[in-house]
């Protein structure tokens, strides 16, 4: 009797559990609106001006993200950069796809948008919250003001007869405005900084430069100044430009050689990995490992002291044969067939086997270790980017950070790296760029082109 009545107790129950769960579920999905989305906007540079890239930062990872728009405000104008909608996990699941973060980067500036004035500006992001049946919330809104800046700084040559070789060196001296952040000469791919000049007013400035060896349109050489803005000024002041006469040379290539040179550069050099074959491991290192070591020596200039470490015109080795000259371009044959062609940066000197290679400046050594296709090698910095290289040492007698005068003894001539015989590579590099090192052996050219340019007297 007892155990009947209880039976009929519990469906009731059981169905008051149901109602009272199902009611509970409807009025949370009718509720259950998404969290606030976390949002950040982030801009590449302190104001706006002919290019400025914004990134705007989005995350919900609950219900995920529902809309995120991008615009930009200044005075009664709005405009709309980026708008972008998703679809967001229904209010009344716990699981299911949804985007849960996301990042658009836009472009403000003069080149993206037409009408653009001078003057305070807002960056505007607005999120959008998941809504639920019976919930809508309001979105979520960072911004960041940002100025407006169209006139780039400004730019005034102060030195005058520029004129340069293809492959060459030069120095030009201007003065730039209070708002330039960066400047100095971009001569085609390449862009040497201005320094400060040494006693001189506070925005005038300096920079060593060349013309690559490879680019013989001297158009593609501006003195440019630069603010944060990404306003850039530029002025062309070439006087004069000598294109270099191609200079050409067949190198055959025997096995003896690549038997010699292969094996010994691939034991000092770890991190290259075998291709299989002593044509094809040739090919590598007179290629990517070629590369490899030109960008190594770039990155050595962006450490080089900011400061005039020599004197005097560099000096040539004495009594030596000029093998090979600077920007020999070289097309290289492996049994009656080209298999490559490189460009000899620098200056073969040959005078008997193993003969002392003396300092061309005063400078500090900022390399000197086996280095890849040069062998044995010992680079000095002579300072403001300007560095010489002394390749295929057969032995090396400086350390790194050692202090040399023109004159000190870095080691002896060798054939290590890929060298055929005896004698030492010598470079000259600015920036990192390989450039013409007649030019620096030359009292004349190094004194009016150096020198009296920025109002320093030479040494003998």
């Amino acid at each position: 009797m007892s155990c009947r009545k209880s039976g009929r107790i519990a469906v009731p129950l059981l169905l008051v559990v149901a109602v009272v769960a199902l009611v509970g579920f409807l009025a949370l999905a009718a509720l259950r609106a998404g969290p606030s989305p976390e949002v950040a906007v982030e801009a590449s540079a302190k104001a706006i001006g002919r290019k400025t890239a914004v990134t705007v930062s989005a995350a919900e990872p609950s219900r995920g993200l529902t809309r995120l728009r991008v615009e930009l405000i200044q005075g009664e104008r709005r405009e709309i950069l980026a708008d972008k909608s998703y679809a967001p996990r229904p209010s009344w699941s716990f699981w299911g796809p949804r985007t849960e973060r996301d990042r658009i980067v836009v472009e403000v500036g003069r080149d993206a948008i037409r009408g653009l004035r001078a003057g305070p500006a807002t960056i505007r992001a607005t999120a959008e919250r998941a809504p639920a049946w019976l919930r809508g919330p309001g979105p979520v809104t960072t911004e960041i003001a940002l100025p407006v800046r169209l006139t780039p700084p400004a730019l005034h040559l102060l030195s005058t007869f520029h004129y340069l070789r293809q492959g060459g060196s030069e120095a030009v001296v201007y003065r730039v405005g209070e708002s330039a952040t960066r400047d100095g000469v971009r001569a085609g791919s390449w862009f040497f900084p201005g320094r400060p000049l040494p006693g001189g007013g506070p925005l005038d400035r300096f920079a060593l430069f060349a013309a690559p060896y490879d680019l013989s349109d001297s158009s593609r050489i501006r003195l440019v100044a630069a603010d944060d803005a990404g306003n850039e000024a530029e002025i062309p002041f070439v006087d004069r430009f000598q294109p270099r006469r191609p200079v050409r040379f067949t190198f055959d290539l025997p096995d003896s050689f690549l038997g010699k040179v292969v094996p010994a550069i691939l034991s000092q050099t770890p991190d290259f990995s075998d291709r299989g074959g002593l044509l094809e491991n040739y090919l590598g290192i007179n290629r990517d490992l070629r590369k490899s070591n030109a960008d190594e020596l770039v990155a050595l200039a962006a450490k080089s002291r900011p400061a005039f470490l020599w004197t005097r015109p560099f000096a040539p080795m004495l009594n030596a044969k000029v093998t090979a000259p600077f920007a020999e371009h070289r097309t290289y044959v492996y049994r009656g067939k080209t298999v490559d062609e490189q460009d000899h940066l620098g200056f073969d000197l040959a005078v008997t086997r193993a003969v002392a290679v003396p300092a061309s400046n005063d400078g500090i050594v900022v390399l000197a270790r086996y280095f890849g296709i040069y062998g044995n090698t010992v680079v000095l910095d002579h300072g403001y980017g300007l560095m010489s290289l002394y390749g295929h040492l057969s032995s090396i007698d400086v350390r790194e950070g050692q202090a040399m005068k023109m004159g000190d003894i870095l080691g002896r001539t060798g054939d290590t790296g890929l060298a055929g015989g005896d004698h030492l590579h010598f470079g000259i590099l600015l920036g990192g760029l390989p450039v013409d090192p007649v030019e620096w052996w030359d009292p004349h050219w190094v004194r009016d082109r150096i020198a009296r340019k920025l109002g320093w007297k030479l040494g003998s």
